[in-house]
């Protein structure tokens, strides 16, 4: 589906069926150098089970027009924008890393729409080393490849795959390059920058689950101490075998979850 938001085209996955605002909503937003495909089975089974799903392509990525933003805070006044460009007023928002970020700082913004929230692969603060920075600015190619490893437990690597046909690392790097030049690098520098998520989590007043990957090294479950510390009403589940990727590693295993807690 294709909207205009603050004048410029964005899309938005409907997971195969028409968007609906009447029914319930869920909304996926994806994480840094991603766009909306991260979701497909996710979104898919949402659609096709009575919601209606929104799975986001945000400014500069995937399908959606425009540079992308420089903040978490302005991807989630974009995001909140969409949301009343196609009048959803009540909404379960789904973020995954860097859109985790997004997805709080949207319930701490949007509280009376906001009745659940998914975090996937979070953490806060969302540091990332000087190193991997620089990469994404001086050599975008090798900084997909450090991600693009980091973000996967071995059993995943190649020849091993819970999707028959399909190579985990290579579907995830071949996506990242299809991003714009210059977007991976406005991602993790937003990440990286972004200090408000304890203030965010703390206006929170919806139920907030926490979906992690057990082996996970880019946002590793330890990370989620001071996340937990100020969500009101927020627990979290650790999922055994998956690193970053979690809807890429274990895409049944996220599917239940969000499906028991949506």
């Amino acid at each position: 589906m294709e909207l205009s938001v603050h004048g410029r085209k964005a899309y938005a996955y409907t997971g195969g069926k028409p968007f609906d605002p009447t029914l319930p909503v869920v909304v996926f937003i994806h994480g840094a150098e991603h766009d909306h495909s991260v979701w497909a089975l996710q979104s898919r089974y949402f659609a096709h089970h009575g919601r209606s799903v929104l799975a986001l392509d945000l400014p500069g990525h995937g399908r959606s027009e425009g540079p992308p933003l420089a903040s978490v805070e302005e991807m989630a006044d974009w995001v909140i924008a969409l949301l009343d460009a196609v009048h959803a007023e009540q909404v379960a928002l789904v973020g995954h890393s860097m859109g985790s970020l997004i997805a709080l700082e949207c319930a701490a913004r949007s509280p009376a729409r906001s009745r659940a929230v998914a975090l996937v692969g979070a953490a806060f603060p969302m540091r990332v080393s000087d190193e991997l920075l620089a990469a994404t600015r001086d050599d975008e190619p090798l900084a997909q490849d450090m991600v693009n490893i980091w973000s996967h437990a071995a059993f995943a690597h190649y020849p091993s795959n819970p999707g028959p046909g399909f190579w985990v690392m290579g579907e995830n790097l071949r996506l990242m390059q299809r991003q714009k030049p210059g977007v991976m690098h406005a991602d993790f520098v937003a990440c990286n920058a972004y200090a408000n998520g304890s203030a965010a989590a703390a206006q929170v007043r919806c139920p907030v689950l926490l979906v992690l990957g057990q082996r996970d090294v880019m946002t590793p479950p330890r990370a989620t101490k001071e996340l937990m510390a100020a969500l009101p009403d927020a627990r979290k589940m650790e999922i055994a075998g998956s690193g970053h990727a979690l809807m890429a590693e274990k895409p049944d295993e996220v599917l239940d979850a969000l499906r028991a807690f949506v």
